[in-house]
């Protein structure tokens, strides 16, 4: 697939860290490092802009390295980066540990998945089918 981008970044493009890597990796886009206090969050931009084709998304995830090490997260998890968006790619990191984490310009802080979606068209019922599960919610089967 191949999708527009425009870089106003220092960095270069994304790019997959191995392989078989689903997410390819960005970075920060800044001019001063950035303190991240304990359960704040922060807008990080990228410097970059995307023509995502109609019918996909990008989703942006979380590092797993900086979720387990440094307890830092995306917000909005996975945020979505809607084909029609032409703004800049700006990532909402929020440190959920008890120490300051610093972000400096270049850092990888999120991988992003573009990925295919189905547009829904619903249809009015008065019922629907049932099956075993039912209306079991949230722990149904009293298995963790």
């Amino acid at each position: 697939m191949k999708i527009r981008i425009v870089n106003r970044s220092k960095h270069n493009l994304p790019s997959y860290s191995t392989l078989f890597s689903a997410g390819m990796d960005l970075r920060a886009n800044l001019d001063d490092t950035v303190v991240l206090a304990p359960m704040k969050r922060t807008l990080i931009p990228t410097g970059l802009f995307m023509e995502i084709p109609e019918g996909y998304e990008a989703q942006i995830r979380p590092r797993s390295g900086l979720a387990v090490k440094r307890g830092i997260g995306i917000l909005n998890s996975p945020g979505t980066i809607d084909a029609d968006y032409r703004g800049e790619i700006c990532i909402i990191l929020i440190n959920l540990s008890d120490e300051d984490f610093v972000i400096k310009d270049g850092d990888r802080i999120c991988q992003m998945i573009v990925t295919k979606h189905e547009k829904v068209e619903w249809i009015k019922v008065k019922a629907l089918d049932s099956t075993e599960r039912g209306e079991g919610g949230f722990g149904h089967t009293g298995k963790d």
